[in-house]
């Protein structure tokens, strides 16, 4: 995978047209606000902190790409990267969830991803370790230093021998005991932190440390103890404090939050009821989009250069619905359009591990192979746009319904019919879907 400083927009839009069909504006949108990020590294620092990130809000109904859009864009350029719904938010004094947990949740993302990448650089070094905690268990010798320069005695001789068979993966299913952390229960102590997220994770962590550390003996073959071992000597090796410092600053200046239903929370200023509670989110969420300190656990997150991507169909309401000053820092609206039957046949065949695909290999796990015919994708595809007119238009999502439905027998049956081959026709598929579709009542249960 390319480094994010290579990436042009163009590169970004290629990529992305492997995993998701259409929804050109979109592409190009994100694209430039990543490549944004690039250019503002570039700039004089001292012009740097003055150039805010143009968030986004993508405008289109459900099942049409948005948030896959931004998923890929952020494993793309392996930013830490978020999904949270507008509409799970309380406004500050209601029992819920406080807009800072957003960001708090998009920081252990970020300490999880360093910490994996960490990681793997150390397993060459924890194999080792690792190797030498198997053929401790091996050959027991605690009264022995494990090496000692010259020394012909039987348990080195031994040991080398096992070694070679433990390389060569003779060693592999013989059993031993290995000691592994017992899991200390520290729910009770969660009464002490006066319900604050952020409070609660570190005294937990406190409280971890100070607890003597119990273990247990468990006993696995000599391949999983290895793997175990080199994991838990992988972790030891990586330095906590700095995957805290290099992750806070990835997630400050490559986190991406995706706030989706943003509509949800828009609402004119004249109603009541709950709309009320909709401005207090609106008001809470305004400073964390601006820029804003946000405590959390590994220390204080600056939200100034996150990427805000904002979502929603936007039904019974428009952006202009949004506080002034909440739309004023999403200068960016793109409108998504809605799936065809032209589409659903270039997502059912086009991406990378399209639909088809997926359950072309399924199957042949059992033994059975699919061929898709042409006239039967389109038949498919047609069938799923006729569905998402006579219903809710749920957008890709309902070729997920529509396959499930069309393979559910053969899926069923499968390990019963291991060497055969099934053709998916025009023919087949309108047998078992037309009358699925054409009656109403029936379908809005099915499909």
């Amino acid at each position: 995978m390319a480094q994010v400083s290579t990436f042009t927009p163009r590169e970004l839009v290629g990529e992305l047209d492997r995993y998701i069909v259409g929804q050109g504006d979109a592409k190009r949108a994100v694209a430039i606000a990543l490549r944004n990020r690039w250019r503002r590294r570039h700039v004089p620092e001292e012009m740097r902190e003055d150039i805010s990130p143009k968030n986004i809000i993508l405008i289109g109904p459900t099942g049409v790409g948005k948030t896959e859009v931004a998923r890929r864009l952020a494993r793309l350029v392996n930013a830490p990267f978020i999904k949270v719904e507008a509409s799970k938010f309380t406004e500050v004094g209601y029992v819920g969830r406080d807009v800072d947990s957003m960001i708090r949740d998009l920081m252990d993302i970020g300490v999880r991803m360093v910490q994996s990448e960490e990681e793997e650089k150390a397993i060459p070094r924890a194999e080792k370790a690792a190797e030498e905690q198997i053929l401790d268990l091996l050959v027991p010798s605690p009264s022995k230093p494990r090496f000692e320069e010259g020394d012909n005695s039987p348990r080195v001789s031994t040991r080398e021998k096992l070694r070679g068979l433990f390389r060569d993966g003779h060693l592999d299913e013989r059993m031993v005991q290995v000691e592994v952390d017992a899991k200390q229960p520290l729910a009770a102590f969660d009464l002490f932190s006066g319900g604050n997220p952020a409070e609660t994770d570190g005294f937990r962590d406190m409280l971890g440390s100070l607890m003597p550390g119990k273990t247990k003996k468990k006993e696995m073959s000599v391949r999983e103890a290895f793997q175990f071992l080199t994991r838990r000597e992988a972790t030891r090796m990586v330095d906590s404090e700095k995957v805290a410092e290099r992750a806070l600053e990835r997630v400050q200046s490559s986190g991406i939050v995706f706030l989706d239903e943003i509509d949800k929370i828009a609402g004119k200023n004249n109603q009541g009821g709950p709309d009320v509670s909709r401005m207090g989110v609106q008001r809470d969420i305004l400073p964390i989009v601006e820029g804003s300190l946000v405590k959390t656990k590994h220390g204080f997150v600056k939200t100034d250069h996150i990427l805000f991507i904002a979502a929603g169909a936007f039904h019974v309401s428009s952006p202009s619905d949004l506080i002034p000053e909440l739309q004023g820092r999403f200068p960016i609206r793109v409108e998504l359009d809605s799936l065809t039957v032209s589409d659903f046949q270039r997502i059912l065949v086009e991406p990378k591990h399209s639909l088809t695909l997926q359950y072309t290999a399924l199957l042949e796990t059992e033994g059975v192979h699919l061929q898709w015919e042409e006239d039967g994708i389109q038949a498919v595809a047609e069938l799923a746009a006729e569905a998402n007119q006579l219903m809710e238009n749920i957008g890709a999502r309902r070729l997920h319904t529509v396959l499930e439905v069309l393979l559910e027998d053969l899926s069923f049956r499968a390990p019963e019919l291991k060497g055969e081959s099934v053709s998916i026709s025009r023919e087949m598929v309108e047998q078992k879907l037309s009358a699925v579709v054409q009656d109403r009542d029936l379908s809005q249960f099915i499909l």
